[in-house]
């Protein structure tokens, strides 16, 4: 039997001071409560930095520069759902960020990820950033300014 990976793209926001972005999963959707970064599936025709991009105005209402690809995996769920996930470092958006489709964000050291109920296909990449953390940010990134 063949499974199809379904393609998402994710963007890990981090501040100046170091911290990242990290969303709660709403009730009613499958892996509710869950945490995980902003993003989503690629429409059909999409790269996946002009889906990131999509994805971070629907959710975030923020213009993000989607900047370098920091890891590739393909995770598997018990659920039998499979995705093929790039994450990408954004550390320059306009607009300030509003809340249009998660149960609860939170802004976390990469060190306090272990802590959260992260999705199955992340975990693997939280626990590296909470050992390894991320290259260091650009100074004065201009985050949420429009």
């Amino acid at each position: 039997m063949s499974t199809h990976a379904i393609a998402v793209a994710v963007g890990i926001l981090r501040l100046a001071d170091g911290r990242i972005l990290l969303c709660q999963r709403p009730e009613g959707k499958s892996y509710a409560l869950q945490w995980e970064f902003p993003g989503g599936k690629l429409e059909p025709g999409e790269s996946s930095r002009e889906a990131l991009r999509r994805e971070l105005m629907e959710e975030l209402a923020i213009e993000a520069e989607i900047g370098a690809l920091l890891h590739e995996q393909v995770a598997h769920y018990r659920d039998g759902g499979t995705f093929a996930v790039g994450y990408y470092l954004i550390e320059q958006w306009h607009g300030e960020l509003i809340n249009r489709n998660f149960a609860d964000m939170r802004w976390l050291a990469p060190e306090e990820l272990p802590e959260f109920d992260v999705l199955d296909g992340n975990r693997q990449f939280c626990a590296r950033l909470a050992t390894e953390g991320l290259p260091p940010a650009v100074p004065d990134a201009g985050q949420g300014k429009a």
